[in-house]
């Protein structure tokens, strides 16, 4: 269980680092359109997306591809954080309530496959 939960945690770090491919597009909307600040946002964006594709694949080595896959709408929730940090954002009731949603079914959807491979 250590290892399967080291892998767990690895790839929601590694969800994290997507989640910041975002923030950095949205940096980019900031700057005029090949200007050295959108260039530098847009080089970061595919630093960040080219790191998160090879890290993928060792996630996906690792743990079945629905359970890596079903955890990915955690990054619904991570846009909401740097929404919040970031750029100042206020979120409306109906955000947050979807924000619990999204968890609430990422948290059943991990508990009920570790149930599974418990049972195997």
């Amino acid at each position: 269980m250590v290892k399967n939960g080291r892998v767990f945690f690895a790839l929601h770090l590694l969800l994290v680092l997507y989640s910041c491919s975002g923030v950095l597009s949205k940096l980019a909307s900031r700057y005029a359109f090949l200007s050295a600040g959108f260039c530098i946002c847009y080089a970061g964006i595919i630093a960040l997306l080219g790191i998160y594709a090879i890290c993928w694949q060792q996630i996906i080595k690792r743990m079945p591809l629905t359970t890596a896959y079903a955890n990915r709408a955690i990054t619904v929730v991570w846009g909401m954080v740097w929404g919040v940090v970031v750029f100042k954002e206020h979120l409306g009731i109906l955000q947050v309530a979807g924000g619990i949603v999204v968890l609430i079914g990422v948290a059943l959807f991990a508990s009920s496959d570790s149930e599974a491979t418990q049972g195997e």
